[in-house]
């Protein structure tokens, strides 16, 4: 056997220990600027540690949620905005804890790349802590990984982790106080969120325009448009926590896959779909497409984030509560017997 003539290390073998030590020196401020009640914000140990006591709950039960942000990525990685894929990541994990009624109080991000760019890393991190401030959460943890051969050059992919709480008698959904004739409330979207993307690169691609060509239906470039982030509904939603029946947050299977999962069984939801303007980015991606309206209501939200369940005579109580938060809500159905 030839002896080495030099000694291989970590490095030549396609792991910057350097680098990583230096994304997270970048990280830090972003990460204490999502401290709060229960989380003082700092990173660096091998936990996250969170204090309920100190974030005021008596008798909580703990909501656990994961998620990624799918093929958006390669929209993020094509373009090279990735600054704004970070916030679609907390979106997708609080926005579902949020189903049963809880607070989000902590989140852990995993970030896995081939090779560690510092620089792109940072931005992806510093969309994941506005999403945070946004959710009221704290960037307790995380996860850098630099893995030679597992991705291509500039390729990354995410994973986020949230942690929230209710107290035990405000958990939703209320089925046993649901009825026929409760009404459905729901929230505009900002548009496909992070759901339905396989589908939308399936459709750029059949229209002959490429990410940076101008947007045929917004502002900005057709990647720009198509990158806008994920609605974020902690603060809309906690006025009305107490006065909801259920929540349901709306992402791939679209209204008609996800209310239902908020309903007894001898209850379903129907729907008006004139009840709201579906965002133009929809009515683009339908007619390019040539999809069907029963594949729309499947694949994308259709302009709808978030679908709250009330009582009749809590309808206009419900809605002006909603209405500071800026995000517009219109009743969009009721239920019925199944």
């Amino acid at each position: 056997m030839t002896k080495p003539t030099k000694p291989l290390s970590y490095k030549d073998a396609g792991v910057d220990i350097d680098a990583g030590d230096a994304l997270v020196d970048r990280i830090k401020p972003m990460v204490k600027s999502t401290r709060r009640p229960g989380a003082d914000g700092t990173i660096g140990g091998f936990g996250g540690v969170f204090d309920l006591k100190a974030a005021g709950f008596n008798d909580p039960v703990l909501v656990s949620g994961t998620d990624g942000v799918g093929t958006k990525l390669k929209v993020a990685i094509e373009t090279g905005k990735v600054d704004t894929v970070g916030i679609d990541l907390v979106a997708m994990c609080v926005n579902d804890v949020l189903a049963q009624g809880a607070e989000p109080l902590f989140f852990l991000d995993y970030f896995a790349t081939g090779k560690l760019d510092v620089e792109s890393a940072a931005a992806v991190v510093s969309g994941i802590a506005e999403g945070c401030r946004q959710a009221g959460a704290a960037l307790i943890g995380g996860e850098t990984a630099e893995m030679p051969g597992m991705y291509a050059d500039g390729e990354f992919d995410l994973a986020g982790f949230v942690v929230g709480a209710v107290e035990r008698d405000r958990m939703l959904p209320l089925i046993e106080k649901m009825a026929v004739g409760d009404v459905l409330i729901g929230l505009e979207s900002s548009g496909p969120h992070s759901n339905g993307y396989s589908l939308i690169r399936r459709v750029v691609e059949r229209s002959g325009l490429s990410f940076a060509d101008p947007s045929p239906f917004g502002d900005g470039t057709l990647g720009e448009a198509l990158l806008a982030p994920t609605t974020i509904y902690v603060d809309a939603a906690k006025p009305v926590l107490g006065d909801i029946l259920g929540l349901a947050h709306i992402t791939g299977g679209g209204l008609t896959d996800n209310v239902p999962r908020m309903l007894p069984d001898h209850l379903t939801a129907e729907f008006d779909f004139d009840a709201w303007d579906r965002p133009s980015v929809f009515r683009w991606l339908q007619d390019t497409g040539g999809i069907e309206e029963a594949e729309m209501r499947r694949a994308f939200n259709c302009g709808i984030g978030l679908v709250l369940c009330v009582k009749p005579e809590s309808v206009m109580d419900v809605l002006s509560k909603l209405d500071p938060s800026g995000i517009a809500a219109h009743v969009i159905g009721e239920l019925r017997a199944a």
